[in-house]
């Protein structure tokens, strides 16, 4: 209950499961075996992928049609655009 024995060498951040630890340490090592088959764009995380592979529609390349004013970074949905318009205040 609440042990945490899997400890970072690099930055003594603490888990509590081996695999925890290892999704930990590609932050570390920059590691990112999960690719995108769509557009060759990889990640550390096999959920940051999934979440990736929502922007292809149709299985088309990466759509980010909502693009902030301020900078010109652009977004798949609108929810993020807003809450990345908040550094611009």
């Amino acid at each position: 209950t609440g042990e945490r024995p899997y400890t970072c060498p690099d930055c003594a951040k603490s888990f509590s499961t081996s695999s925890a630890l290892n999704n930990h340490n590609r932050i570390h090592t920059g590691e990112k075996p999960y690719t995108c088959p769509q557009c060759q764009k990889s990640f550390s995380q096999r959920s940051n992928l999934r979440k990736h592979q929502r922007l292809h529609i149709d299985d088309g390349p990466c759509e980010r049609p909502y693009r902030c004013l301020e900078c010109g970074k652009s977004f798949a949905r609108i929810s993020v655009l807003i809450d990345h318009q908040r550094i611009h205040t």
